[in-house]
């Protein structure tokens, strides 16, 4: 889809993307059916859907057909359970044939999917089962018996428990809960169980975000949500039907549920899915191995690939040659990762931009010479961003001047836009001005019209007047050899406010001394000025992330604050 502007283009470009599915009678849509049925039904029922690969275990495959089979199995099992439309089931699970059964099945059966992370301890589980109103929690014996069985008291919602991967049919209840296994009650249940005859607006998926400024947020989504996610598939990347992709986010995150399972399948592509965590050797040899076309990663993990390389602790294939489309989200990238991917991999990797709330990504790099390297890019067809200019309480006070920082908004409406936060409209309506939602994120657009990211909003650094975003600064002492992994934050000042702070992981082979420290500060000044350039370098010997593997910058400010003012030097380790 070509980029559009105006109202009337954009509604003609989704229309048109609506017209590449099937759709169901009478105006009905069902994600799942898109998903699958579509492609069975079109002679696709021997294409291999998933292949899942382990270390210590032979591979699993299952094609359209079979996954198609298992969907309804699952769907079927719910409408045993009396679990009927509109309520909502949880995933506790890893990547698995297990995770595809049950998030297929349950949108099929017009149910609501619910992905939850499974390294989360019990509280932020209570929470979030309890936020959703969970009729149904779908885990494994282990992580059931480790974090989930000591809850269900404190879960009144929860109906049922099935526990996946587990072929014992005679599992204890808990209290008023029923505790089924997952296996023998799909073997008990139906394989032509039809698809719920869902309405594009009935909700589908409800995503959690991290809750990292507060309480988590539900941000629900609804069956149209499958126009966008199908459209950025195929035009952001460039996923073909029956190409060999791999998505590493984690299934518990909103990526690894889009862009991990729903958006290859609706594109007809083969999902290769690793079970095991990041190792950067394994993920060298998966990519050639596996023969992957296009890769969805992050650049935290790409940057763990570089330090690997950099280290000599990582080895790669003789090449590549199947690989043809890398890609990234989560955070920026930044020019030296895209440049490194263009060396190393044989691909410029595109960035991507996206929020959990919208649903499917909206910006994205062409990876063509048209859009500068570290940039996010441009707006997808179907989506028009501005930058706002805002005030003091981060709330829109007009639009920005080229260049200027403000307010990154995308003009309303679009298919894969997010429909509420359960059970917190008022933070819902919070979220749009004028038409336009506000994403919270700051950037800038310059004359050419490609939008570049500064940082969220809340992580903005006011600094003797100026307001600096972190990603800017970090940017630059990423180009640095040296540096591994950086984050920036404020640190408070009696006279300026807040004044930058970097803390740096060094890269292996590298000091983390005064000398360094004097020529991070020395790049920092010479390229963005003594304004915006860190005023303190820290190094630290590794930085808090999330389980995704985003650094958790608010955690960095935190220890500031705990931490007695010292000499800019190594902290105790």
């Amino acid at each position: 889809m070509p980029p559009t502007d105006s109202d009337a283009e954009r509604a003609a470009a989704w229309a048109a993307a609506r017209q590449d599915l099937d759709g169901l009678p009478g105006g009905g849509l069902n994600i799942a059916h898109e998903a699958l049925d579509r492609h069975v039904r079109a002679g696709a029922g021997a294409r291999i859907a998933l292949h899942c690969v382990a270390a210590d275990a032979p591979p699993e495959t299952l094609t359209y057909g079979e996954l198609t089979t298992r969907a309804a199995r699952f769907a079927a099992v719910l409408d045993r359970l009396g679990v009927g439309r509109g309520e909502v089931v949880c995933s506790l699970l890893g990547r698995s044939p297990a995770l595809f059964t049950v998030a297929l099945g349950t949108v099929r059966a017009g149910a609501v999917f619910c992905p939850l992370f499974q390294v989360f301890g019990p509280d932020p589980i209570r929470t979030r089962v309890n936020r959703a109103e969970a009729s149904v929690v779908v885990t494994t014996r282990a992580l059931y018996e480790r974090k989930l069985a000591a809850l269900l008291a404190d879960t009144p919602s929860v109906r049922f428990v099935l526990i996946a991967e587990d072929t014992t049919d005679a599992v204890a209840d808990a209290g008023a809960v029923r505790v089924l296994a997952l296996d023998c009650a799909l073997g008990q249940a139906s394989p032509d169980r039809p698809v719920t005859a869902t309405r594009p607006e009935d909700p589908a998926l409800l995503f959690f975000t991290s809750g990292t400024t507060g309480a988590p947020k539900g941000a629900l989504h609804v069956h149209e949500a499958a126009v966008g996610q199908h459209a950025t598939a195929r035009a952001v990347l460039g996923l073909a039907a029956g190409e060999r992709y791999w998505c590493t986010a984690d299934p518990g995150w909103v990526t690894g549920t889009v862009y991990g399972i729903f958006a290859p399948l609706l594109a007809g592509a083969t999902i290769i899915a690793d079970r095991e965590e990041f190792d950067a050797q394994r993920w060298a040899t998966l990519l050639a191995a596996e023969r992957i076309a296009v890769w969805y990663t992050a650049p935290t993990a790409l940057r763990l690939l570089m330090r690997a390389e950099a280290g000599g602790g990582l080895t790669w294939p003789d090449a590549l040659a199947d690989l043809r489309v890398a890609a990234s989200v989560g955070e920026p990238l930044g020019a030296a990762g895209v440049a490194w991917g263009r060396d190393r991999l044989g691909v410029a990797i595109r960035e991507t931009w996206w929020q959990t709330e919208t649903g499917a990504i909206m910006i994205h790099h062409p990876g063509d010479a048209a859009v500068p390297d570290g940039a996010m890019g441009r707006p997808i067809g179907g989506i028009q961003a501005t930058v706002l200019a805002v005030g003091e309480d981060n709330r829109p006070v007009g639009g920005a001047a080229v260049g200027e920082t403000g307010m990154l908004a995308l003009k309303l409406p679009w298919p894969s836009l997010f429909r509420t936060y359960i059970g917190d409209e008022a933070r819902y309506r919070a979220c749009f001005h004028d038409g336009w939602y506000l994403t919270g994120d700051l950037a800038r657009c310059d004359e050419a019209g490609v939008f570049w990211f500064i940082g969220r909003a809340d992580d903005a650094i006011k600094s003797a007047g100026h307001l600096i975003g972190p990603f800017e600064v970090e940017s630059c002492l990423l180009d640095h050899p040296a540096v591994g992994e950086v984050c920036v934050v404020g640190r408070p000042d009696p006279l300026i406010g807040l004044a930058v702070e970097a803390h740096i992981v060094v890269q292996a082979g590298y000091h983390a001394d005064g000398e360094l420290r004097r020529a991070l500060l020395a790049l920092a000044r010479r390229r963005l000025g003594p304004a915006v350039a860190p005023r303190r370098i820290v190094f630290a010997s590794a930085l808090p992330k999330t389980g995704s593997g985003k650094i958790l910058r608010r955690a960095v400010a935190s220890s500031i604050r705990e931490r007695a003012d010292g000499p800019a030097g190594l902290p105790p380790r």
